[in-house]
This record gives C-alpha cells, structure tokens and sequence, in this order.
C-alpha cells in the first residue's frame, strides 16, 4: 500500500531554507519518478520538482530553478526538497507523490500524504 509521510515543513522569513523529507513506503524510488507538489490556498496544487526513477533526471517549475534542489536516499526510500532563498510565493502545503513510470513525463498517482506546511513570513 502506497504512503507517503512529509515532513520537515515550518515558518520561515524571507531568504531562509527549509529541507523537505518524504518517506514513502509501497513502493521503490529507483523503480518510479517520484514529485513534490504545492498547492496554495485557493489555488490549484502545481507540480514543484520531480526526480527520474533512475535519479539522473530532475525537473523544476521555473517559479523555483536555482532556489530547490530534489535529491533522494535510497537506503530510507526517502525523498527530499531542499529549498533556499524562500519568497513568501512559496508558502503552501508541500505533498510528494509517485508518478506512474521511472521518468517525470509519466502521470502522477492520484494518491497524496497529508502535506507539510511551509509559510514564508517575516
């Protein structure tokens, strides 16, 4: 059974950082593209970053290129955002979900964790 536990969210000022952490069971990183998510409130959930099954492949929205970084640990079968230079734009509750296939053109399973907050305030 797919989950997915996310975590590491919080308050943070403008130009501070946060590291993401998604624990996902059901499933194996290697075998699936794996993605983080947001969704603001009022607004529909867009894709943020996305990590290829065979991890050699990273995509971003352009809201966030040169600011996030995806990267994953095998061994925990865990994935990771690390986000820097945060802008209050970003604040929004952060999901990771697996696509249907090892690259990031693939579907996204309709099926999400409950989400960690991330609000950028100062």
């Amino acid at each position: 059974q797919l989950q997915f536990v996310e975590s590491g969210g919080g308050l943070v000022q403008p130009g501070g950082s946060l590291r993401l952490s998604c624990a996902a069971s059901g499933f194996t990183l290697d075998d699936y593209a794996t993605g983080w998510f947001r969704q603001a409130p009022g607004k529909e959930r867009e894709g943020v970053s996305c990590l290829s099954g065979s991890g050699s492949s990273t995509d971003y929205a352009d809201s966030v290129k040169g600011r996030f970084t995806i990267s994953r640990d095998n061994a925990k079968n865990t994935v990771y955002l690390q986000m820097n230079n945060l802008k209050a734009e970003d604040t929004a509750t952060y999901y990771c979900a697996k696509h249907r296939g090892n690259i990031c053109a693939t579907p996204v399973d309709d099926y999400w964790g409950q989400g960690t907050q991330v609000t950028v305030s100062s």
